[in-house]
C-alpha cells in the first residue's frame, strides 16, 4: 500500500507542473497569433482607413476651392473636410490605443 500511495503522491506533484507547462505554451501561441493579427490585419487596415480619410479631406478641400462661387457646393466641401478630419482623428486614436495595448501586453508593435 505504501508503494501505491507514493506513486499517487508523485502523480499529484507532476500534474500541476504539466498544466503550467501547457498554459505557458498556450500563452506563447496566443501571443504569436495576436501579434500576427496586428501585423497582417489591424495595423494595415488602420493605415488604409487613414489614407481614405485623408483623401476625403483632400476631396472636400478641392470642392471648397474650385466651387468658390457656389454656396451649396462649398457647404458640401466643408462637410467632406469635416468628415475627413473626424476620420483622421478616429484612426489616429485607434492606432495609438492599439500600439499602447500591444506594448502593454508585450506584443510586437509594427513601426
Amino acid at each position: 500500500m505504501n508503494k501505491i500511495a507514493s506513486t499517487v503522491f508523485a502523480l499529484m506533484l507532476s500534474v500541476p507542473a504539466s498544466i503550467a507547462w501547457a498554459q505557458e505554451e498556450g500563452k506563447a501561441e496566443a501571443r504569436a497569433f495576436v501579434a500576427k493579427l496586428n501585423e497582417v490585419i489591424l495595423f494595415p487596415t488602420i493605415a488604409l482607413l487613414m489614407a481614405v480619410a485623408f483623401l476625403v479631406f483632400l476631396w472636400g478641400l478641392s470642392e471648397y476651392l474650385f466651387n468658390a462661387s457656389n454656396e451649396q457646393a462649398r457647404q458640401t466641401g466643408v462637410k467632406h473636410i469635416t468628415f475627413g478630419i473626424i476620420g483622421l482623428v478616429i484612426m489616429i486614436s485607434a492606432f495609438t490605443i492599439l500600439r499602447i495595448a500591444a506594448g502593454t501586453f508585450g506584443l510586437a508593435v509594427p513601426k
